[in-house]
């Protein structure tokens, strides 16, 4: 399964693309959508519109993982980082792929076991998860996080479905790795 992780920002939207079968993890490309600040927000928008499409275009994922929005005290940087998500998003629907979301807190605990993992263990621990010769750059180790996130959250569901441990159904719907109803 190809998974295509995305850490969206106005200024900087990161993106990252692995391989993953079973446990095995292999890394495919990575790098950072810079946005100059001087644009006008809506020409912001297209741009991490239209290069998160030529990435899915490029990379050809099976399916997306996304690091969802906090909120944060400043209630415009939020609205904004919120706008620049939705242009991610828009590229991941126009491309056809199923979106997953993760939290930071799930990302940072999956990766390093700490919800609360510096940006620095991120980077270390995504190099290590995937043999990478040199530390990656912040916003792409994020994003490279979040598919090593999805990788992980999808074999431990995909594996208690086959065993009949759990289903899922009218009743049961499975959401970020958790199982609800």
């Amino acid at each position: 399964m190809r998974i295509l992780g995305i850490d969206p920002g106005l200024r900087r939207t990161g993106f990252g693309v692995i391989d993953a079968q079973g446990p095995s993890l292999r890394y495919v490309a990575s790098g950072t959508i810079v946005v100059p600040p001087d644009l006008p927000l809506a020409e912001r928008l297209k741009l991490i519109l239209t290069h998160i499409t030529e990435v899915i275009e490029q990379s050809k994922p099976d399916t997306s993982a996304i690091e969802k929005v906090f909120v944060n005290n400043n209630p415009a940087s939020t609205l904004l980082l919120g706008q620049a998500r939705g242009a991610a998003l828009c590229a991941l629907a126009v491309g056809g792929l199923d979106v997953h979301e993760y939290t930071a807190l799930q990302i940072k605990k999956t990766v390093t076991g700490s919800g609360h993992a510096a940006k620095e263990q991120i980077q270390l621990m995504v190099q290590r998860l995937l043999q990478l010769n040199g530390l990656p750059a912040p916003d792409s180790a994020d994003a490279l996080a979040c598919a090593i996130s999805h990788a992980h959250h999808s074999s431990v569901v995909g594996g208690l479905q086959k065993s009949g441990a759990i289903t899922t159904g009218p009743r049961r719907r499975i959401r970020a790795g958790r199982i609800l109803g």
